[in-house]
């Protein structure tokens, strides 16, 4: 016969085996949504444009951003992280990134939204290279399932420059 100890133990392992099995179902099952997200962001104004006593760059700006995230939601998804970010390429760095804005998305009925908003964070250069500067706005999503792997992906939004002259 065998003891309380081996069939506890052989019922754990059993229950751990399907519930791991039925974990795999569930992230397996995400590669089949159909993901069509949509934004589109404008630059109302730039409030300021200027260099900074120590040589830097820094410009604020108010920003629209309008975003349609609902698809990235599945059955699986317990939240969505998406920021904004400016990238554009300097003599010193071939991609330079800032994050403008973030938003941690909990539920579905979040993730159709409006806002207009200046830059929650500093929009930066090392040194002065963002004057007439051509840049990108790059919506950047990552959803984080209940179970399985993270996944990311963006949006990037071309043909916007920044002013010859600090303001």
């Amino acid at each position: 016969m065998h003891s309380f100890g081996y069939r506890a133990n052989a019922l754990l392992t059993f229950a751990v085996t399907i519930l791991a099995f039925i974990c795999a179902i569930a992230s397996f099952s995400d590669n089949f949504s159909n993901q069509t997200p949509s934004t589109q962001i404008q630059i109302l104004n730039i409030n300021w444009f200027q260099k900074q006593p120590h040589g830097n760059d820094e410009v604020s700006l108010t920003l629209n951003i309008t975003a349609g995230l609902q698809s990235l939601f599945t059955w699986n998804t317990k939240q969505v992280f998406a920021f904004v970010a400016a990238e554009c390429e300097t003599s010193k760095n071939a991609l330079n990134q800032v994050s403008l804005w973030d938003a941690i998305i909990p539920e579905k009925e979040h993730a159709k939204f409006w806002i207009q908003i200046s830059n929650k964070y500093r929009f930066l250069d090392q040194g002065h290279n963002l004057r007439g500067k051509d840049f990108n706005l790059t919506l950047h999503w990552h959803v984080m399932p209940k179970t399985g792997k993270m996944f990311a992906d963006k949006i990037v939004m071309s043909g916007y420059r920044l002013p010859d002259a600090y303001r």
